[in-house]
């Protein structure tokens, strides 16, 4: 088995996520490129090249992250670092959400990671390294006048908590963080986001690579810890 560290990056297919990938294949990491629509990963991870490969990952659905991860044991692949990036972002004002908008943002935001958690850092915690990094946002912050837009500040609010909880249950040589990527220019974010798919990535890139003694349990933006 190659000593190469394995990063898995969830809704990678474009975005943030696919700048992710690019950067960690570009530190020396073999990289899982997952994707909802594995034709739409496997054109990305090409795109990439070199050590990506594109995986079938649909976080809403625990049949899929389940069978990612057998496919994944079965190939031999051991998860060393995962990015938790796959979002929805929907921004009705708070008396606008249905109880199916919020169920979906909590579906994809706060019980994708909490899936992929539990499929993955199990192996890390045995093998005595991992790294977590969960894509938020300051939109989940209490601290700044509480979550907004309602919806998905509420599933990152959740988020940053199950990034303590997660932090708390395994040893410190899993470091576990929250990071926020800050506006950036993708589908999610517009095109008037001053900030390139590459900036945003950077921090979650750090955290995915950080040393032995690097921080674990904290949120970050542009490198710098921040209050939940």
């Amino acid at each position: 088995m190659s000593s190469t560290h394995t990063a898995l990056v969830t809704g990678a297919n474009r975005g943030i996520g696919l700048a992710v990938c690019r950067l960690l294949a570009d530190s020396g990491l073999d990289v899982v490129l997952g994707s909802r629509d594995l034709e739409r990963g496997r054109r990305a991870a090409a795109g990439i090249g070199g050590p990506v490969r594109a995986e079938q990952l649909d976080v809403a659905d625990p049949d899929s992250v389940r069978a990612c991860a057998d496919r994944l044991t079965e190939a031999g692949t051991v998860v060393d670092v995962l990015v938790n990036n796959a979002g929805i972002y929907p921004t009705e004002p708070f008396f606008a959400v249905s109880e199916q908008v919020l169920a979906d943002s909590l579906q994809v935001n706060l019980l994708g990671a909490f899936r992929t958690c539990q499929a993955f850092v199990p192996g890390m915690v045995e093998r005595g390294y991992g790294r977590v990094v969960n894509v938020s946002s300051t939109g989940g912050q209490l601290t700044r006048g509480g979550p907004n837009p309602p919806a998905y500040g509420i599933a990152k609010a959740a988020l940053n908590a199950l990034t303590l909880v997660v932090a708390n249950s395994v040893p410190d040589h899993v470091k576990v963080n929250a990071m926020c990527p800050g506006w950036v220019r993708t589908d999610m974010g517009g095109r008037g986001a001053p900030l390139t798919p590459d900036q945003g990535a950077d921090t979650a890139v750090w955290l995915a690579t950080l040393t032995e003694h690097g921080p674990t349990g904290k949120f970050f933006q542009d490198r710098r810890v921040i209050a939940w």
